[in-house]
C-alpha cells in the first residue's frame, strides 16, 4: 500500500481547547509505504502556566518551555507533514480537536483529510486484549515504551503499533475484509477508505486461505482441529501407589523438581475417596500444590473406569489456570491420553446462525457496529466461540444478548449444527474423563433444567468454601430495576418499533380469523400499564427501604430486610404493587400466547426473518413468566427464603435489587446433591475453624460419620517468612466514630506506607470505611509520589487492579470482600498486609440477621456457631494473600485491636500458623519493618 500515514501525539495542559487549553509539545511520524520516513517533535510554549498535576504526568514544566516556539511559529511545518495524508493518532478525535483549534487561530484551514484511530484499529484487530490503553498494546506487542506521556515517545509507539495492525488487517481473509468494509461506514475513523484500498489490493490476486482457516457459509472460521479417537483402554493403567512411582511421574513435568509429600498425601486421599465412594473434605494449605493433588488421581480414576469426573471451581481464575497451567503439565507427565475440556452455561456461547441473520442489519449504533467487527475477526482465531475470551463494551454486551445461544423453535438450521458452538462444547464434555466448570452450573445439574453437563457421579469441588453461598443465591430469587426495565423494553410499545410491532407486522400477513384477539392498541396499553407499574413498584421499594433504614450518615449503599409480618402503609403499598405488576405480567404473557398460537393453526409458511422473530418472542415469553415468578416470590407469596432490598440511596431506582434465599440450604444441598452423587471432594486452604470441620460441614450438609476430613499442612514455613504487628496506640474499633477511626488509621498507613515503600494490600470489611480512608490519605498528600489503587474507585477488575498494582514500585492497593481472597501477588511485589478490621459480617446484614435468629430460636449460640467462624475463614484467607511461595516474605498488621483485647481474639490467631506476634506503638513498628524487610 502506497499511502501515507502521519502518527501524531500532543501533550496538552488539558482536555478541552474550546476551553482554552493548549498544546504544550507537539510530535509526529511518517509511515510511507510502509516504512518510517521521517519524525518530528517539539515543545510548545503555551503562553499560561502548565498544571502541577500535567507537570507530573509528562514531565514538562513551565521552565522547558519559556523559551520554546508558540504553536502558529511551526504551523507551515504541521502543513507540510499533513499533506496528502492520513491523520491517525491513539485516540484520534482528541489530537484532532487540539490541532484544529490551533491551525483556526494561526488563520489556517482546519485538517479535512482522513482520520485513523488505533484505539478503534485495535479493538476491532485484537478483540480479546485486557486494554486498549497504549500502555497495554506496546506490552502485548512487546514495544519498547520507556517515556510514556512524551509526546515524541508516545508517538513512536503508536507508529510502531500502527504497522503491526496494518499488518494484520491485510492478513485476514478477503471475505472478512469485504465483510468489514461494510459496516465501517459507522465508525469514528475513515477505515472505510483504506479498507477499501486493501480490498481492491487484494482482489488482484489469487487469494490463498492459510491452513486454519475455512469458509463456512459466507463467514471465515478458524478450523477446529479433528481430534483423534482415543477410546483404547489399557487395562494395565496403575495408579502410583507408592511415593518412588509418584516421583517418577510427576518429575517429568519439571526442569527442577522438588518432592512435595503434601502433594502426593493429597492424592492419596482423593483417588482413596473415589475407590470407597466416601465424600471427603481436605484443607490444603497454600503451597501444597493441590490443582496437581487432585487433577493426577482423577486421571487414572477416570480412565481406570472408563467415567468421567467433574471440577467445580467458584472462579473464572482458578478455571483459566487449571486450562492453561496445569492441565497441560498434567498431560505432559501422563502415562496415557487423557481428554479435559472447560464447559459454561449455554449463553457463554455464539450462535453463529443469529449473528449471520443480524450482520448486516440497517441503523446500528456505533457499538454495535464495533462489536460485530470484533466478532468477525475473533471468529478467525476462536476455537471456543465463548464470550468470555472477548473484551465487549456495556453496549456491546446487548447486542451480544441478541446472538448468543439460546434454546430455539425454528432456526438450527441443520447445516449449522456442525459448526454450532455450545454444541460442540457438549460433545467435547461427554467424550471427555475431566470436565471443568462452575458451581453455579454443577448445582443447576440438580434442577434438571435440560442439563448441559453429561451425567456423572464424582466430583472434585475446588474453592469448596463458596459452595454454601453459591447455593443459596442458586436455590433463590432476584430482582433488580435495570434486568426488568430492559426485559420489557426489548417488547417495547408499538411505535417504538421493537419485538411488538415486529410481531404485529407479521400478524398483518395473515388472513384474519374469528374469535378473540386482542387489538394491537389494547396491547399497547397493557405495554405503558406494565411499564408504569413497574416504575410505581420501584419506587414504592425505594420507600420502604428508606422508612426502615433509619439514616446512617454518610452510608450510600443499604441493605434492608423485608419480611411478610412488616406492617405499615409502605409495606402495603409496595405489595399492593407488586400484586397488580403479577398481574398485568400475566395479562401480557397470554396475550402474546394467544398470538403465538394462532400463528401456529395457520401453517402458513413463514421467511427466515419471520422465523427469527417468532423465535425471539418466544424466549421472551420465557423470560416473562420467570419474572412474573420472581415477582410472586419475592414480594407476594410467604416462603422461608429470607427477603432483603439492596440498593444506593444517590440513585435508588437505577440500583435497586431484590433479592430472596434461603438462610440455610444443608438440608437442600444434602438431599439433592450429595446423597445423588457417589462421591464429591471438597478442597480449599480455608475450610476448617481452629483445626476442626465441624462448621463447614453444618453449612452444606454433610455428616461427620461418612465424611473423610484431611488437612494438609502447607509447605511454608511461616514462623521464619511472617511476623505480625498490633498497634497498640489506635483506639478500639468499637469505641469511636466512623471518621475518628478513618483518621486515626489513616495517620497509620501513611508511615506505615513510607517505612514499607509501598507494596501494601489493605483489606477493608466495608466499602464505606474504604472510601473514607482512600479520600483522606488523598487529601493530605502525604503518599503522593504513591501510585493509590482503590477498589470501586479505580476503574477496572479485580485483575486488572492487581496487575497495575505489581506494575509500580511505590503502589498501595485497597480493597474490600472480594480482595480478602483469590488474589495472588507473589514475592516483592506484596510486603505487607493490613487488615483493618476483624472481617465479621455487619450484624444487621439481612442473611446475618436471618441466621442468628433460626440459630437462637433453636436454643444455639448465634456468635460461637455462625458468626466467628465465618469471620475466622475469611481473615485465615485474608492472611492467605501474603505468602504465596516459599522465598516470599512480609508483615502484617492487624489495626483492630479486639484480637488481642477479647477472648475470641485468640481463636483468630489459633487458625493461622503459629508466627511471632509483637504489640507495640507505631516508631516501635516502623523499626521492626526496617530491620525485617
Amino acid at each position: 500500500m502506497s499511502n501515507k500515514f502521519v502518527v501524531i501525539d500532543l501533550e496538552t495542559t488539558g482536555n478541552v481547547p474550546k476551553k482554552g487549553d493548549k498544546i504544550i509539545q507537539f510530535a509526529a511520524v511518517v509511515i510511507e509505504n510502509g516504512v518510517i520516513t521521517e519524525k518530528f517533535s517539539a515543545l510548545i510554549n503555551p503562553q499560561k502556566s502548565i498544571p502541577a498535576f500535567i507537570e507530573e504526568l509528562t514531565g514538562i514544566n513551565d521552565e522547558m518551555v519559556k523559551d520554546a516556539p508558540v504553536f502558529a511559529e511551526i504551523t507551515a511545518k504541521v502543513i507540510d507533514l499533513l499533506d496528502g495524508a492520513y491523520f491517525v493518532a491513539h485516540n484520534v478525535l482528541f489530537d484532532l480537536s487540539f490541532l484544529q483549534e490551533e491551525l483556526i487561530q494561526a488563520g489556517l484551514e482546519g485538517f479535512y483529510g482522513p482520520v485513523l484511530d488505533t484505539v478503534e484499529l485495535a479493538r476491532i484487530l485484537y478483540p480479546t486484549a485486557d486494554g486498549y490503553k497504549l500502555s497495554d498494546l506496546a506490552e502485548k506487542e512487546n514495544l519498547k515504551h520507556d517515556r510514556p506521556h512524551q509526546a515524541d515517545s508516545d508517538a513512536q509507539v503508536t507508529a510502531e503499533l500502527f504497522l503491526i495492525l496494518l499488518k494484520r488487517l491485510s492478513s485476514l481473509p478477503l471475505l472478512t475484509i469485504k465483510q468489514l468494509t461494510q459496516l465501517s461506514g459507522g465508525l469514528k475513523s475513515d477505515l472505510e477508505q483504506l479498507l477499501d484500498e486493501i480490498v481492491a489490493e487484494k482482489d488482484r490476486k489469487r487469494e490463498e486461505l492459510p491452513d486454519h482457516i475455512e469458509i463456512y457459509k459466507k463467514v471465515a472460521l478458524k478450523k477446529i482441529p479433528v481430534a483423534e479417537n482415543e477410546n483404547v483402554v489399557d487395562v494395565n493403567i496403575k495408579y502410583p501407589l507408592s511415593e518412588e512411582e509418584k516421583v517418577e511421574i510427576v518429575k517429568q513435568g519439571f526442569q527442577s523438581f522438588e518432592k512435595r509429600s503434601g502433594q502426593f498425601k493429597m492424592m492419596d486421599i482423593v483417588y482413596q475417596s473415589f475407590q470407597n465412594n466416601k465424600h471427603t473434605l481436605i484443607e490444603a494449605g497454600t503451597g501444597v500444590g493441590k490443582s496437581l493433588g487432585y487433577l493426577l488421581p482423577i486421571a487414572f480414576f477416570a480412565k481406570q473406569n472408563r467415567l468421567k469426573v467433574i471440577v467445580s471451581t467458584h472462579t473464572i481464575q482458578l478455571q483459566e489456570q487449571l486450562l492453561k497451567k496445569e492441565i497441560p503439565l498434567l498431560e505432559k507427565i501422563l502415562p496415557f491420553k487423557i481428554n479435559s475440556v472447560l464447559l459454561k452455561g449455554r449463553s457463554h456461547y455464539l450462535s453463529l446462525e443469529k449473528f449471520l441473520l443480524t450482520l448486516m442489519d440497517e441503523n446500528d449504533n456505533y457499538d454495535t457496529t464495533l462489536t460485530k467487527m470484533q466478532i468477525l475477526v475473533w471468529l478467525t482465531e476462536t476455537e471456543t466461540g465463548d464470550k468470555d475470551e472477548l473484551n465487549l463494551s456495556s453496549g456491546g454486551l446487548i447486542y451480544w444478548n441478541k446472538v448468543k445461544n439460546e434454546p430455539t423453535v425454528f432456526l438450527q438450521d441443520q447445516e449449522w449444527q456442525e459448526r454450532d458452538f455450545y454444541l460442540k462444547a457438549k460433545m467435547k464434555a461427554q467424550a471427555a474423563e475431566i470436565v471443568i466448570t462452575n458451581h453455579s452450573l454443577l448445582l443447576s445439574d440438580i434442577k434438571g433444567e435440560g442439563s448441559i453437563l453429561p451425567s456423572f457421579d464424582y466430583v472434585i469441588l475446588d474453592e469448596g468454601h463458596h459452595l454454601e453461598k453459591v447455593a443459596s443465591q442458586f436455590f433463590g430469587h432476584s430482582l433488580d430495576y435495570l434486568t426488568t426495565r430492559l426485559l420489557i423494553n426489548q417488547f417495547g410499545q408499538y411505535e417504538q418499533k421493537q419485538l411488538f410491532y415486529e410481531m404485529e407486522r407479521l400478524l398483518a400477513s395473515i388472513p384474519v380469523q374469528e374469535g378473540k384477539q386482542l387489538q394491537t392498541i389494547e396491547m399497547n396499553q397493557m405495554v405503558l400499564d406494565i411499564m408504569y407499574e413497574m416504575d410505581e413498584l420501584f419506587k414504592l421499594i425505594a420507600l420502604f427501604a428508606k422508612m426502615k433504614f433509619t439514616n446512617k450518615k454518610g452510608f450510600n449503599r443499604v441493605k434492608v430486610r423485608f419480611i411478610h409480618s412488616d406492617s405499615g402503609k409502605e409495606r402495603n403499598a409496595l405489595v399492593h404493587s407488586a400484586e397488580r405488576f403479577a398481574f398485568l405480567l400475566k395479562d401480557l404473557y397470554s396475550a402474546i400466547n394467544h398470538r403465538l398460537e394462532w400463528i401456529k393453526k395457520e401453517k402458513k409458511p413463514l421467511t427466515i426473518a419471520q422465523e427469527k422473530i417468532i423465535e425471539e418472542i418466544h424466549l421472551f415469553v420465557n423470560d416473562l413468566g420467570e419474572l412474573r415468578n420472581t415477582v410472586i416470590s419475592c414480594f407476594i407469596k410467604e416462603t422461608k427464603q429470607v427477603k432483603w432490598i439492596e440498593m444506593d440511596i444517590r440513585a435508588p431506582q437505577n440500583v435497586t435489587t431484590i433479592l430472596a434465599q434461603p438462610a440455610f440450604v444443608a438440608d437442600q444441598l444434602k438431599e439433592q446433591f450429595f446423597q445423588m452423587k457417589k462421591a464429591v471432594v471438597i478442597t480449599s486452604a480455608t475450610l476448617t475453624v481452629n483445626h476442626s470441620f465441624h462448621y463447614i460441614m453444618k453449612e452444606i450438609g454433610l455428616d461427620a460419620d461418612t465424611t473423610v476430613q484431611q488437612t494438609i499442612s502447607s509447605p511454608f514455613e511461616y514462623k521464619n517468612q511472617v511476623q505480625l504487628f498490633i498497634p497498640e496506640d489506635l483506639p478500639e474499633i468499637n469505641t469511636v466514630t466512623l471518621d475518628e477511626y478513618v483518621i486515626a488509621i489513616t495517620e497509620h498507613i501513611i508511615t506505615i506506607a513510607e517505612a514499607t515503600k509501598g507494596r501494601m494490600l489493605l483489606l477493608f470489611t466495608a466499602y464505606d470505611m474504604l472510601k473514607k480512608t482512600y479520600e483522606l490519605i488523598k487529601e493530605s498528600g502525604f503518599l503522593n509520589e504513591y501510585v493509590l489503587i482503590a477498589q470501586g474507585i479505580t476503574s477496572g477488575s479485580r485483575t486488572r487492579l492487581t496487575r497495575n498494582f505489581q506494575r509500580y514500585d511505590k503502589a498501595i492497593l485497597l480493597g474490600t470482600s472480594s480482595f480478602w481472597e483469590g488474589v495472588d501477588i507473589p514475592g516483592e511485589d506484596l510486603s505487607c498486609l493490613v487488615i483493618v478490621r476483624l472481617p465479621f459480617s455487619p450484624p444487621e446484614e439481612p442473611l446475618t440477621e436471618a441466621k442468628c435468629q433460626l440459630i437462637m430460636q433453636q436454643g444455639g449460640n448465634a456468635f460461637s456457631e455462625y458468626s466467628l467462624p465465618e469471620a475466622i475463614l475469611r481473615f485465615k484467607q485474608g492472611f492467605g494473600r501474603l505468602i504465596r511461595t516459599e522465598t516470599d516474605r512480609g508483615i502484617m498488621i492487624v489495626f483492630d485491636r479486639r484480637i488481642v483485647t477479647t477472648k475470641y481474639g485468640k481463636a483468630f490467631l489459633k487458625s493461622i500458623p503459629p508466627i511471632p506476634v509483637k504489640k507495640g506503638r507505631i516508631d516501635e513498628l516502623v523499626d521492626l519493618i526496617h530491620s525485617w524487610l
